[in-house]
């Protein structure tokens, strides 16, 4: 078919890309909800966001995440307003994030449809203090996308987050995250 090397090296050069899976996955489109809502409380406290940020690296096994803390909604607005100014302190730290990796990248081939249950590790950054988290998560490929979904828990002290005692009977000393996002390559 190529007669002449040059022709075929600049073939496969072009074509080569369209047969790798994507090098990143990417989304603004996370949806991020918590509840922190203690055990005895009447109400509950949770809000969702639905415009977080994720990046992955096929290639590395890197990802990054942020959301915007004012983006989270609650039912009651007065909830909303002293989750910004009180407790977040969202004009200060006005987004979460996370930088990690794959713990064991081999757990999942983003070339391949199929479910897996890899082990995320990385730097989480709340309330303008980072630490340390691992998180299992479940990577769902198909069709050159993937969903990515986990859930846990953060201890909202180790975040500097202080409960005031006139709302501890309503907002609980940890909240439970989950997260959910569809991905698809960067173009």
């Amino acid at each position: 078919m190529f007669r002449n090397r040059s022709w075929f090296v600049l073939f496969v050069a072009l074509i080569a890309p369209a047969l790798l899976p994507a090098q990143r996955l990417f989304t603004r489109d996370a949806k991020v909800y918590f509840d922190a809502t203690s055990k005895n409380s009447p109400e509950r406290i949770e809000a969702t966001a639905k415009s977080g940020t994720l990046v992955i690296d096929v290639a590395t096994s890197k990802l990054e995440a942020a959301i915007l803390v004012k983006s989270f909604l609650f039912e009651k607005s007065l909830m909303q307003e002293h989750f910004n100014e009180n407790y977040m302190e969202s004009s200060k730290y006005p987004k979460a994030t996370f930088k990690g990796k794959f713990e064991d990248a081999s757990k999942v081939n983003f070339g391949q449809d199929g479910t897996y249950s890899p082990t995320i590790s990385g730097d989480l950054t709340v309330h303008g203090v980072t630490k340390q988290v691992k998180v299992p998560i479940k990577v769902t490929v198909k069709s050159g996308k993937a969903n990515a979904s986990a859930t846990f828990t953060i201890v909202l002290a180790d975040y500097g987050i202080s409960i005031p005692s006139v709302v501890s009977d309503k907002l609980g000393k940890e909240a439970k995250i989950t997260i959910d996002a569809t991905l698809e390559p960067m173009k």
